[in-house]
């Protein structure tokens, strides 16, 4: 082989590496019941899939209205982030669904509960509708290797 083909074939080989997929899953969270994963690894960003308030047993919406909801689905992120061995302290972003746009500051005074400080960027998006009759959906990247501060 020649040189050039032989380092082109190495590089080549290298890039496998990094563009490695992994699967994150656990029974701790709701499984999906439609074809996606809870997260998703890639180069060191997980990507958690947008959760409502299920209860990861009864895979039944929780009761008790919206601090309920969302306290189960920040609870359902920290679960699938254990199972991939992050904390919520790895999020680095944040997309939040909500059904009424007038819960803004009950989910802020929720999500805050979970992080030590060092926020992540966050964006909060009201919506029509989301599955299940949920009021709202969250879903997150996490990065892993962060130092900590």
């Amino acid at each position: 082989m020649k040189p050039f083909a032989l380092i082109f074939a190495l590089f080549l080989s290298s890039l496998s590496i990094f563009a490695q997929k992994k699967i994150i899953k656990t029974d701790q969270a709701p499984v999906p019941i439609a074809p996606y994963s809870q997260a998703v690894e890639a180069n060191g960003l997980i990507f958690v899939a947008g959760q409502i308030g299920l209860n990861p047993q009864s895979r039944q919406l929780v009761s008790g209205g919206f601090e309920a909801e969302a306290t189960q689905v920040m609870d359902n992120i920290k679960a699938i982030l254990s199972a991939a061995g992050l904390t919520m302290d790895d999020i680095v972003n944040t997309t939040i669904y909500l059904k009424d746009v007038s819960y803004f500051q009950k989910i802020n005074d929720i999500y805050g509960k979970y992080f030590s400080g060092n926020f992540p960027a966050r964006t909060t998006v009201g919506v029509n509708n989301l599955p299940g009759g949920a009021s709202v959906e969250i879903a997150v990247v996490a990065l892993r290797g962060q130092k900590r501060k």
